[in-house]
């Protein structure tokens, strides 16, 4: 007889249903796993071996063969330990093949049968919930899987407490949802000396979602905005909150809360590889613009970056995921994000200061940008120069807006986007809109015409500059609870567009 249970393998932040098979059969005592397991999966025998000693259960003097089918899909991860140990009891009579039929499971075994923690619960509720199927997971796992409230998610502790589940004689209560910690957002915009101009910048960008580069001299204060920036940020939509826990579970980086409810702010450092960034690696795990997806990509010394990480940034910005290629993996990674670009002028970075520059400057300044593409330079709407503040400003006390004064025009200009946008397939912000529906909600006024002809002349600005342009512009229009675009709007995004390399 071969009994049937179930449990799934992760493609990108898709969980597919895998039929985990086994059957006792006469022969030389064996345990076989078979199905394109990988090594973690095979290594599961030992554990589960391990695991029905300290239950006092022994593996009958047969032959135990377990298939994971589909059999030409590849099984990667440790998740199929509690699966195939519950084939296997049901196989060999300790729980009743028929308990199991309607099961998918999920969870690493200890060698004393207690369960480990793994990655992927929530899409894995997500697969039992369409298949109506209970969730057996870690209880550690149970609060982001129990977010999905049509899974019926039971978490138990051990293979003995599934066991005793499965069995009738200890029926556990079904998980309930976590509480998402408290996020300790990194100081107020109103600590920010000075540097209005760029509280402005960072207050466009995070009402459209527009792309934004700062340059400007070591000590500036580029890194100290961007850190501010999460605070003036609204918080996640239901379906961005699924939507970003979904690849922070396939990567393992959800707590026992579950979902998370801020946006995320990822910050990779200049050595980290195109793996890293993109994704990849084993198992094409998603990389810093997935683990970015609806909140920010804040990206520190741009410039030192490796060229080639820089030039795979052009995708994502453009359409909003990433496919990640490898020769046994073809997988699709939603990266929506907010780029967040910070540089030095030059190297020594003192291009700006005449009494402190190095003796090749200007040139230092030109090879130096020039590690940033023309193409790639042309995708950030919003290029900003962010001066010294001078130490007399630094000793006056805290002044100006505070970052809730900020988040709730934030909020206000995003709740008009999302009114404007409602029903449009794949289009939430103004930085989404194009072609026809940008020319609809953009369409400057005659002085506004001429000015962008002046301009485009002028500083050489290609059809995606324009467009660009015209975002921001709707986007200042809708912090001024403007209906159209006017000129004083299409003159402070051209304003923001000016600074950095030329459009290519």
């Amino acid at each position: 007889m071969v009994v049937r249970t179930y449990s799934v393998a992760f493609e990108g932040v898709e969980a597919k249903r895998i039929e985990v098979q086994c059957a006792v059969s006469p022969g030389l005592p064996s345990f076989s796993v078979v199905g394109l397991p990988d090594k973690a999966v095979s290594e599961a025998r030992e554990r589960i071996r391990a695991a029905l000693g300290a239950m006092a259960i022994a593996l009958p003097s047969k032959k135990v063969t377990v298939n994971l089918s589909p059999a030409d899909m590849p099984k990667e991860g440790s998740h199929f330990d509690l699966p195939i140990a519950l084939a296997v009891m049901g196989a060999i009579g300790v729980i009743p093949a028929d308990q199991l039929e309607n099961v998918v499971a999920l969870g690493e075994l200890s060698l004393d049968g207690s369960l480990v923690a793994v990655n992927g619960a929530l899409p894995a509720a997500m697969t039992a919930a369409e298949d109506d199927a209970i969730l057996l997971c870690p209880k550690p796992c149970a609060g982001e899987a129990a977010w999905v409230g049509a899974a019926n998610v039971i978490a138990p502790q051990s293979l003995h407490g599934a066991m005793q589940h499965l069995t009738g004689q200890s029926v556990l209560p079904s998980a309930e949802p976590g509480q998402p910690p408290e996020v300790d957002l990194r100081g107020d915009m109103r600590d920010v000396k000075g540097q209005e101009r760029a509280k402005r910048a960072l207050e466009i960008a995070a009402a459209g979602r527009h792309h934004l580069f700062m340059i400007g001299a070591p000590g500036s204060g580029k890194s100290m905005l961007a850190a501010r920036l999460p605070g003036i940020l609204p918080p996640l939509s239901p379906i961005e909150a699924l939507e970003t826990s979904m690849v922070h579970s396939v990567a393992g980086l959800l707590g026992d809360g579950g979902l998370t409810r801020t946006r995320p702010f990822r910050e990779p450092h200049h050595t980290a590889s195109m793996a890293a960034i993109v994704g990849g690696g084993r198992g094409a795990k998603p990389g810093e613009v997935s683990l970015a997806h609806n909140g920010v990509l804040f990206m520190d010394e741009f410039p030192e970056f490796p060229r080639g990480v820089l030039e795979t940034l052009r995708q994502p910005i453009e359409t909003g995921e990433i496919t990640v290629a490898r020769a046994n993996a073809h997988i699709r990674y939603p990266s929506r994000f907010m780029l967040v670009a910070a540089a030095n002028p030059c190297r020594c970075g003192h291009l700006f200061d005449a009494a402190r520059a190095c003796s090749k400057a200007p040139l230092c300044g030109e090879d130096y940008m020039g590690k940033i593409s023309g193409p790639l330079m042309d995708r950030f709407d919003l290029r900003l120069e962010v001066p010294p503040v001078g130490f007399q400003d630094l000793d006056l006390p805290a002044s100006g807006e505070t970052s809730a004064q900020i988040a709730a025009r934030v909020t206000a200009a995003q709740a008009v986007q999302s009114a404007r946008y409602d029903g449009m397939a794949g289009v939430r912000t103004n930085a989404d809109a194009q072609g026809p529906l940008l020319d609809e909600i953009a369409t400057p006024c005659a002085d506004g015409t001429a000015l962008l002809a002046r301009a485009a002349d002028r500083f050489a600005l290609s059809a995606r500059g324009y467009h660009r342009v015209l975002r921001v512009a709707r986007t200042i229009a809708d912090l001024d609870g403007a209906q159209d675009v006017r000129l004083p709007h299409l003159a402070e995004a051209l304003s923001f567009r000016m600074i950095g390399a030329p459009d290519a």
